[in-house]
């Protein structure tokens, strides 16, 4: 079992992404073999500040490390270390088909009305993203609702590929969806995911907050004037209630009907500032982490390089034989 999963570099992560990706990445180490991947060159098909994309993907790699991702047991790596990312992106967007991509969910989302004035890169991203998998042989590929359309679509391009060059090479990977993932709203709304490019900072808690601005956020985290009922089922019309119950849950690694029977009938005066100092219990040794990292980037550097030469490794056999396959090398 191979893992391969990636994150663009665009800024701080929040609680959101540690407890619906980065935690089960941390797990994935003693399962499987795993590679985890900075995805700077997904990150060209927005505009981008040069120097903010590379302090950005040193300080998300320092992030992942500070939340437990082990290069002794994992491949961290950026993908722009590993050229062989681009080279089967180019040989994929000959078997890669217009309709298939103009089909795209988030393509549709990001172009709105004015797709022509939207770069090429923003459109064949997801042909970047099968090359990304299908590059190592990866098996599974951690997935959130949002991207399996994407996974449908490196596993449409495999076979395409696959059947066109009368070949084998390409694995068909498989999603991980974790069912203890959760998926994590904003502290503002309680029906919108929690976002790193959401506007207002209330709405997230970030990794690097402090213990003060966690127990602000927290405070002033909208809810309603209900007590806490006995059962999720309960909060099926409460939206914020029922996020700040799962986010408690999730840090704590318990059911939420066992959140539930100990806080039923208290309001969020005291809710509130007991899941404040779980969160602050949790993560602030990720911060004191994460800070010793930034003040050694150079470290940080080293061992992306040290991944993408393992990564390299890995990829090379794969791409060697897609260029056999379609006539580049004898």
């Amino acid at each position: 079992m191979r893992v391969v999963s990636g994150i663009q570099p665009t800024g701080n992560l929040h609680l959101g992404n540690y407890l619906g990706a980065i935690r089960q990445w941390v797990a994935m180490q003693d399962q499987a073999e795993s590679l985890f991947f900075l995805a700077d060159l997904h990150a060209l098909s927005q505009p981008v500040v040069p120097a903010q994309l590379a302090q950005n993907t040193v300080e998300m790699a320092a992030t992942l490390l500070a939340c437990g991702i082990d290069p002794s047991r994992a491949i961290l790596f950026n993908q722009a270390r590993v050229p062989a990312h681009s080279e089967l992106q180019w040989i994929l967007g000959g078997t890669a088909r217009m309709g298939w991509l103009n089909r795209m969910t988030q393509w549709k989302d990001k172009s709105g009305k004015d797709g022509a004035s939207q770069s090429t890169g923003l459109f064949n991203y997801p042909v970047l993203q099968a090359a990304d998998v299908l590059l190592y042989q990866a098996t599974h590929v951690p997935v959130g609702d949002d991207q399996k359309q994407h996974l449908e679509l490196a596993r449409d391009i495999a076979t395409k590929f696959n059947l066109d060059f009368d070949t084998e090479l390409f694995v068909l990977p498989e999603p991980f969806i974790s069912p203890s993932a959760p998926r994590i709203m904003s502290l503002r709304d309680g029906t919108a995911k929690m976002s790193k490019s959401d506007p207002s900072d209330a709405s997230r808690i970030n990794l690097i907050d402090s213990d003060e601005a966690i127990a602000q956020k927290f405070r002033k985290a909208r809810t309603d004037a209900e007590p806490l009922p006995a059962t999720m089922a309960e909060l099926a019309d409460r939206a914020e209630a029922r996020n700040l119950v799962t986010i408690y849950a999730a840090l704590e690694g318990v059911g939420t009907d066992t959140v539930l029977a100990r806080f039923a009938g208290q309001g969020f005066g005291a809710f509130k500032p007991a899941l404040a100092d779980l969160a602050i219990a949790v993560l602030g040794p990720i911060r004191e982490r994460l800070t010793r990292l930034l003040d050694d980037r150079a470290a940080v550097a080293a061992a992306l390089e040290q991944g993408a030469e393992r990564a390299r490794a890995l990829a090379a056999p794969t791409l060697k034989a897609a260029q056999q396959a379609v006539g580049l090398q004898v």
